[in-house]
């Protein structure tokens, strides 16, 4: 899977802390998905043996681990209201089930934020699962993300979505 980005000398912010996070839970998510790992175990072994770890001698910003494990609880906790979210916005053609797993799994957690996370700006969760769904995918997917968090924001946070963009 994808890493998060590489770090330069100086301290990540906390900004590239809590992306580097989602981008990890939704690894995380995929891993409990994909094997029906325990959720507590993954986040244990992401905490443990991946965040702060040079690969090949690259050092990557580590993920806040308050806000991944959060993330990967809450979502997994929640995966039956986040998936009718989800299932609730995607086209008539589509049903949850039908979405590829990796895919599926990065709708979930921005479904979980939107649902939970009122201290983030909706327009921030959905910005920051459509670039964690680019680090995945090259083709029409990441509009698919963009479409369907779009559309869950705006049933769960309607006051949000209309007063940013004037109206």
């Amino acid at each position: 899977m994808n890493q998060p980005p590489k770090t330069k000398k100086q301290k990540p912010s906390a900004k590239a802390r809590r992306s580097a996070a989602r981008l990890a839970a939704v690894q995380a998510l995929y891993q409990i998905a994909l094997i029906g790992a325990d959720v507590e175990t993954v986040v244990g072994e992401f905490v443990q043996h991946r965040f702060g770890a040079d690969l090949d001698g690259d050092v990557f910003v580590t993920p806040e681990p308050t806000s991944f494990a959060a993330i990967v609880r809450g979502a997994s906790v929640r995966r039956e209201d986040v998936d009718g979210l989800i299932a609730g916005s995607l086209d008539s053609a589509w049903t949850v089930d039908r979405l590829e797993l990796l895919l599926r799994v990065v709708m979930r957690a921005g479904a979980w934020e939107l649902l939970a996370n009122p201290e983030v700006a909706p327009r921030i969760v959905i910005s920051e699962y459509v670039d964690v769904a680019h680090a995945f995918f090259g083709g029409k997917e990441p509009a698919m993300v963009n479409g369907v968090l779009d559309k869950i924001a705006r049933t769960l946070r309607p006051d949000e979505m209309t007063a940013v963009a004037g109206g």
